[in-house]
């Protein structure tokens, strides 16, 4: 797919980043993460991101990273694969090549390592990785990689296939003078942990689409409340907000990574076989495992 292709996919409907499956031994279990990204491809995602932040990207190696993203190609149909990319300079450039070679149609370009760095910094790191590659980039503000509207909007005009803003920081204040700014030059997606508990403030700010962690286990209750976010049918994201993302939020509140464990953890619980998160991550307990199930069989 072209990187305008890759954009237009992103901004017409649902997004979701399938978490990565591994063995006893931690080690990548492609046959297990195939089914589960296969399952998912018929619920309406307008894209898959292989090796995001749900999949863990930050415990995979850049040959891992080319890996799952081969085996996500192979199974998603006619859905499109964005894969992860990140790290320093180079290693980014690395992975990128590799992702391309892989069959990858876009690259989500996470936080880069360690350590913070200026305005300018910001864009001589995500213009090299843009310049390595012929894939459309997502630029992802998080953590200590936020760049600002002037840099992103120099970056746009550098960089013809970057497509695309994603936001983890909640500033709505800098995601609105970002869209205000670039216009439909990129499209714009939400990307806090549990996108839907601020899906409505953000759609505000003209962000229109976001990727859905949840989407792993419960796609169609993922999609049931998006649709009624572009419906602007507030009583039924109410609902959907109380009866299940509420008290799910507090289960993934418990422990720092949680946001990722809750998701696996979810998805062995309707039957699929994930395997452990890698370390420094731990998974759920038993206690939690039995909340999380619960509520999952509240709203199935």
């Amino acid at each position: 797919m072209s990187p305008e292709e890759v954009k237009v996919a992103l901004s017409s409907g649902l997004l979701s980043f399938p978490v990565t499956h591994f063995d006893a031994e931690l080690r990548f279990n492609a046959a297990s993460y195939q089914k589960h990204v296969g399952w998912l491809s018929g619920f309406e995602a307008t894209v898959l991101f292989a090796a995001g932040g749900t999949g863990e990207f930050s415990a995979l190696t850049p040959e891992e990273v080319g890996r799952v993203t081969k085996a996500a190609k192979e199974a998603s149909g006619a859905v499109p694969i964005v894969a992860g990319c990140g790290y320093g300079t180079e290693i980014a450039k690395d992975i990128a090549k590799r992702v391309e070679a892989a069959g990858a149609d876009g690259l989500l370009l996470l936080p880069h390592y360690l350590s913070e760095g200026p305005q300018e910094g910001l864009y001589a790191h995500i213009k090299a990785v843009c310049q390595s590659t012929g894939l459309g980039v997502v630029v992802y503000n998080r953590a200590n990689s936020v760049v600002n509207a002037e840099t992103l909007a120099r970056l746009a005009d550098a960089c013809p296939n970057l497509i695309g803003f994603k936001d983890g920081t909640g500033q709505i204040s800098l995601v609105r003078e970002i869209s205000a700014k670039l216009g439909d030059r990129l499209c714009y997606i939400g990307g806090m942990p549990t996108h839907e508990l601020f899906a409505e403030a953000f759609n505000a700010a003209k962000v229109t689409t976001y990727s859905s962690a949840v989407f792993n286990f419960v796609p169609a209750l993922a999609q049931r409340f998006y649709k009624a976010l572009r419906a602007n049918d507030v009583p039924t994201m109410e609902q959907i907000l109380t009866e299940f993302f509420y008290p799910f939020a507090a289960i993934r509140d418990r422990k720092a990574g949680y946001p990722v464990s809750i998701i696996k953890a979810g998805v062995e619980l309707i039957g699929y076989t994930p395997g452990p998160v890698r370390p420094p991550l731990t998974d759920l307990t038993v206690e939690e495992r039995a909340m999380l199930a619960a509520l999952i069989e509240k709203v199935a």
